[in-house]
């Protein structure tokens, strides 16, 4: 009886204790429901934060004007529940500050950095991400492209870069529209409609429309730029494939942006938008980017050159201000010769340094950011609480991506130490906004070239000096062409910046990068 007793307290005990486990499970399963049924989420198991504890990494963010500068918030958290890794960061203080601790030999154990992949791209800084691929993840699948554009010399890639896409895979993915870092104009639509809502359906018609708000409003500014956005909106709709410092392509052959034909007719456009008195000779000089968002939205400016964010950016800005207009989106086409060339192999990479203190844990970091789950917890925010997914292929958003106080705070997108450009671009599909409208008209004539993004100067080498002086030049003749006093001076101090050019060894430059090129475009032969 004693015997039946004990065996009836064990067995209560035993009953009790799974009880218990399976009580405390269901709760912490809850909040990671969602989550687990992402695609790419493998079955329920322990975290790694659970298994193994959590590990601090110190991470250095090449980029002073960051948003995000401390590992925390729901996403953040729900990472280091994921991975067992938390993040100790410090933010660029300046673009020297990196380059500065590679010399110095004084890194932490992850980089984050877009203007110094090349340089961290060394065996004797980083760890290479196949090595440690093969000893510690070898489920960690890259494919082939993405190896191709990041395998350096010596046969080793030392990261993926973030927010890239091929052509493929932004036509297999309807929403995925693009990034906010894409040019756009929004205009007063009060003042729009004073002016008795006069078409805006080519270049000549805006420029028409700036004449009206100069004559009608003479205080008014009829068109403030970004300092950062001044360019690319109009050399698209003159059919320039490139940035100014940056490398075309006609007939297979390579040229530098500045000798593209097209290039002339976007400098005497400018000059006479400068002559006609529609922007500010002082617009080419701020340093400040803030200084066009108070002309905008204290009244002062008609239209504000920035991103295709900058419509819906501004009308959030102005409610709060309890300002009584709006602004809207000039369409993303403006002329038959619109012409947008994505020659960009991402933006920024992450790396595994070879002072890092965990190679095992941080190739395994990144692994679950590269995962299907983790690009959509970095790039949405927690599912559930953040977003639910919609059937048609896109995530419905809880919140404005336009809102960055609000993305800032909650941690959203900015941990994206891997992610890629589908998922970039899903994030900013929101039926109904100005933004997804515009991102969709510049999609329609996108046309992908990442091939030419690979034409890269490096490090110390005679290109990367000839580069530099040429670039250096070209950012201070660039202003004189834009504010000269009539045509013929444009044209004139456009033909002596090339001239320049060519003296300091443009051809040599050119030459070299069609042998680059030539190499290169093998990578993407299907």
């Amino acid at each position: 009886m004693k015997k039946n007793k004990g065996k009836k307290k064990t067995l209560l005990l035993s009953l009790s204790l799974v009880m218990l486990t399976a009580l405390l499970s269901a709760c912490g399963s809850s909040s990671n429901n969602n989550a687990d049924q992402s695609p790419g989420a493998g079955a329920e198991s322990k975290s790694p934060a659970d298994n193994g504890g959590v590990k601090e990494l110190s991470l250095f963010i090449d980029a002073s004007w960051y948003p995000v500068k401390e590992w925390k918030g729901p996403v953040a958290e729900k990472i280091t529940e994921k991975t067992g890794v938390k993040l100790k960061v410090t933010v660029a203080t300046d673009d020297k500050q990196l380059p500065l601790m590679i010399s110095s030999g004084d890194l932490p154990d992850l980089v984050f950095t877009y203007s110094n992949i090349d340089r961290m791209s060394d065996s004797k800084l980083s760890y290479p991400w196949n090595e440690l691929i093969e000893k510690y993840a070898p489920d960690f699948k890259i494919d082939d492209t993405r190896k191709a554009i990041h395998t350096m010399d010596d046969g080793n890639f030392y990261t993926i870069r973030n927010s890239f896409a091929t052509q493929e895979e932004m036509d297999k993915n309807k929403y995925a529209i693009g990034s906010d870092g894409n040019p756009g104009i929004a205009v007063r639509e009060d003042i729009l409609k004073e002016l008795g809502n006069p078409p805006i359906q080519s270049v000549e018609d805006f420029v028409k429309v700036l004449g009206m708000v100069k004559e009608k409003y003479p205080d008014m500014i009829p068109l403030i730029m970004d300092k950062d956005w001044i360019e690319q909106y109009f050399m698209q709709q003159f059919g320039v494939e490139a940035l100014i410092d940056g490398w075309y392509e006609r007939d297979g052959k390579i040229d530098y942006a500045i000798r593209q034909p097209e290039m002339l007719d976007f400098f005497k456009f400018m000059n006479s938008l400068y002559r006609n008195g529609y922007i500010l000779g002082e617009n080419f000089a701020y340093t400040n980017d803030q200084i066009d968002d108070q002309y905008a939205l204290s009244g002062k400016a008609f239209a504000h050159s920035h991103t295709v964010i900058v419509a819906d950016m501004d009308n959030i800005k102005a409610k709060n201000d309890g300002k009584p207009y709006t602004f809207k989106m000039l369409p993303s086409v403006l002329s038959k010769d619109a012409k947008i060339v994505s020659s960009g192999v991402g933006f920024a990479g992450t790396f595994i340094t070879k002072k890092n203190k965990d190679p095992e844990a941080s190739i395994k970091f990144l692994q679950y950011l590269a995962s299907d789950e983790g690009k959509k917890l970095t790039m949405f925010g927690v599912e559930g609480e953040h977003w639910t997914w919609n059937d048609k292929g896109y995530p419905d958003l809880k919140y404005s991506p336009s809102d960055a106080d609000f993305i800032n705070n909650n941690g959203i997108k900015w941990w994206y130490l891997y992610n890629d450009g589908v998922m970039e671009g899903l994030q900013n599909y929101v039926p109904g906004t100005q933004k997804t409208e515009a991102l969709m008209e510049r999609k329609a004539i996108t046309v992908y070239k990442p091939e030419i993004g690979l034409i890269q100067t490096q490090p110390d080498s005679e290109e990367k000096t000839i580069k530099t002086k040429i670039d250096e030049m070209i950012k201070n003749e660039k202003v004189k062409i834009y504010l000269a006093k009539s045509e013929e001076e444009a044209v004139a101090n456009y033909e002596t910046m090339i001239k320049n050019a060519e003296k300091m060894g443009l051809q040599r430059l050119v030459d070299w990068a069609n042998g680059v090129y030539q190499k290169k475009k093998e990578l993407f032969v299907k």
